[in-house]
């Protein structure tokens, strides 16, 4: 299975929790969305553990089949419809998280993610 990965489960693999830690085993393809990665980063930036977590991350980037996903024209216009479709409904979600559920939608991966509002998204198949 492919997928893309939210940051909430990429810390919460990096913690260690057993049931994120057997998805991630069994996926063959994990894609980080480039705003996924950015905000790891900007944790990393103001945590203490600065160095190790870069490491960590890059040595996780290396390993088969795991890359960040970076936008396309595509994801613009991909970007824009949930922008228009989470605002015509009244569900806004952070701006991160649409570049994460665009880039979701345009390459039809399900979604590992903890973030409840990305159920006001019905076209992402969520893990």
């Amino acid at each position: 299975m492919r997928l893309a990965l939210d940051t909430n489960r990429y810390t919460d693999f990096r913690r260690g929790q057993a049931d994120v830690v057997a998805v991630l085993e069994q996926a063959s393809e994990i894609l980080i969305p480039f705003a996924a990665a950015a905000e790891l980063r900007v944790g990393f930036m103001g945590g203490n553990r600065r160095s190790e977590n870069e490491k960590a991350f890059a040595a996780f980037l290396r390993q088969p089949g795991v890359s960040i996903l970076y936008p396309t024209e595509q994801t613009l216009s991909t970007y824009a419809h949930v922008y228009h479709q989470l605002r015509e409904q009244g569900t806004p979600i952070p701006t991160n998280d649409m570049w994460i559920a665009a880039a979701a939608i345009e390459h039809a991966l399900p979604l590992y993610s903890r973030d409840s509002h990305f159920d006001h998204l019905p076209q992402i198949k969520r893990i």
